[in-house]
C-alpha cells in the first residue's frame, strides 16, 4: 500500500500542467526504434539530441578496427585498436558492442588463436562492477548481457581450440566474481579440453601450411592409410618464362608399394581411368584431388587369395564362429556392397585440366613401367562446384519435355 501511494504521488508530480486530470499523460515520447526522454523547455532548440542508431554505432565500431592506409591487418593493428578504445573510453562505454565487434574482426586480423588477445579483450570489461553481492543476484543472473558477452568470448576460444590460463581466470573473477556464468564456462573448458584435445588419432597441423605443395602433401597423407606410401612432387609451382607469363601449377602425387604391385599386375588390354576432381576439406581450406583407378574385374577373372592367419595375430583378417542361433534369428545380414575397382595412385594438382594431369601420368610412368603399355582414359567432371544452378533455358527445355511425355501418356 505504501509503495502504491508513493507511485501515485510521483505520477501526479510528473504530470505536466497542460494534461487533463485523469488522463495520466506522461512527458515521455516513444518513437519506433528509439526511446528518448524529452521535457518541456523554455527556449527554442533545447530538445535532447537523438541517440545514434544501431547501424551508425556498428559502423563506428567497425571503423575502429580499420588500419591506416598502407598498413596490413595483423596483430599489431588489432592491438592498436584495443589500446585506442581503452584510452578513449575510460569508463568503458559501449564495451559490450565493442567486444562483439572485436570477435567478428579477429579472423580477419589473424588473431583468432592468440590467447593473449583474448585476455586483453576480456580486460576491456569494467572491474568489480558486475560482481553479484548476494545469492539472490546470482540466482537471477546478475547483469545478463555482460555475462552472455563474456561467455561468447569463451565459446569462440573453445571453437578455435584455445586453452584458457590463469590470467583468464583472474580477469573473470575481477569482473564477475565467483559462481557466475563465465566462471562456470571457464571451469567446463578446463575439465573437458585436456580430455578431448588429443582424441583425434589423425590430427591436423595447426595452422595449416600456406604453401600449396605442403598442403597437398597433408591432404594426400590424410587419405592414404598406408604408412609406406611416398609423396612425390612432380612439378613445383612457378611462372613460365615468356611473353605470356603463364603460371605453372603444382603436381603432387602419392603411391604405396602395394599400389605399384597392383598396377604391375594389371592387364595391359584393359584401360585405367583418371577420375575427379573430388573435394576434400581441411578445416576452412578445400583442395581437389584426382584418382587413377580401374574398373572391377568380372567374376570369371577374379582370383581369390587366402588370407594368412598369422599375418596379424591381434587383428586376424578372417574369423569363424560356430554359435548356436535361435529360430527367429536371420542368418543372412542385409548388407549393401558396392564393388569398386582398385585405386593405383592419388594426385593433387593446381590446375585440373588434361594437360596437367598428363604430366602426372608421365611422372608415374617413370616408377611404373607397365603404365606405358596401358591405355589411360580421362573421365573428368565438368565442374568442381558442389551445387549447380541450371540456366533458365535448360529448365524450360526440361519442363517442355516433361509436358510432352505427360501428353503422350494421356493419349496412350
Amino acid at each position: 500500500m505504501v509503495a502504491a501511494g508513493v507511485m501515485a504521488a510521483l505520477m501526479r508530480h510528473l504530470r505536466p500542467p497542460s494534461s487533463a486530470p485523469g488522463t495520466g499523460a506522461l512527458p515521455w515520447k516513444v518513437s519506433p526504434g528509439l526511446v528518448r526522454i524529452s521535457r518541456p523547455c523554455s527556449g527554442p532548440g533545447k530538445d535532447v539530441a537523438p541517440l545514434p542508431s544501431m547501424d551508425h554505432a556498428t559502423k563506428q565500431l567497425r571503423d575502429r578496427f580499420a588500419p591506416p592506409p598502407g598498413l596490413p591487418c595483423n596483430r599489431a593493428a588489432f592491438e592498436r585498436a584495443l589500446d585506442a578504445y581503452c584510452r578513449q573510453e575510460v569508463r568503458r562505454r559501449g564495451h559490450v558492442e565493442f567486444v562483439y565487434a572485436a570477435l567478428r574482426q579477429m579472423p580477419i586480423f589473424g588473431v583468432e588463436r592468440e590467447l593473449d588477445i583474448y585476455n586483453r579483450l576480456l580486460d576491456v570489461f569494467p572491474k568489480e562492477v558486475f560482481v553479484a553481492r548476494s545469492y539472490i543476484q546470482r540466482m537471477f543472473n546478475h547483469f545478463p548481457r555482460q555475462q552472455e558477452c563474456a561467455v561468447q568470448v569463451l565459446e569462440q576460444m573453445e571453437n578455435y581450440g584455445v586453452m584458457p590460463d590463469v590470467t583468464t581466470k583472474v580477469t573473470l573473477l575481477q569482473i564477475f566474481g565467483h559462481k557466475s556464468h563465465p566462471i562456470r564456462k571457464f571451469q567446463r573448458l578446463l575439465y573437458w579440453f585436456p580430455r578431448f584435445r588429443h582424441v583425434n588419432p589423425f590430427p591436423m597441423p595447426q595452422p595449416l601450411p600456406r604453401d600449396p605443395v605442403e598442403l597437398a602433401g597433408v591432404a594426400l597423407r590424410r587419405m592414404t592409410p598406408d604408412l609406406d606410401a611416398e609423396v612425390t612432387v612432380y612439378q613445383h609451382p612457378g611462372e613460365q618464362d615468356g611473353d605470356l607469363g603463364l603460371s605453372i601449377p603444382h603436381i603432387v602425387g602419392i603411391q604405396s608399394p602395394d599400389q605399384r604391385a597392383l598396377l604391375a599386375s594389371h592387364d595391359s588390354h584393359l584401360p585405367v581411368f583418371v577420375e575427379g576432381p573430388y573435394p576434400l576439406w581441411l578445416h576452412h581450406s578445400c583442395v581437389h584431388y584426382h584418382v587413377l583407378r580401374s574398373d572391377p574385374l568380372p567374376p570369371s577373372l577374379e582370383v581369390t587369395q587366402q588370407a594368412d592367419p598369422e599375418r596379424n595375430l591381434g587383428y586376424p583378417a578372417e574369423l569363424t564362429f560356430d554359435l548356436e542361433r535361435d529360430l527367429s534369428e536371420e542368418e543372412e545380414l542385409d548388407v549393401e556392397e558396392v564393388e569398386e575397382g582398385p585405386v593405383y595412385a592419388l594426385c593433387q594438382a593446381g590446375s585440373m585440366d588434361i594437360s596437367t594431369l598428363t604430366r602426372w601420368i608421365s611422372g608415374l610412368q617413370q616408377t611404373n613401367p607397365t603404365l606405358r603399355h596401358i591405355p589411360v582414359v580421362f573421365r573428368l567432371s565438368a565442374t568442381t562446384r558442389e551445387l549447380e544452378v541450371q540456366p533458365a533455358d535448360v529448365g524450360g527445355a526440361e519442363e517442355s519435355e516433361e509436358e510432352e511425355l505427360g501428353s503422350q501418356r494421356m493419349q496412350n
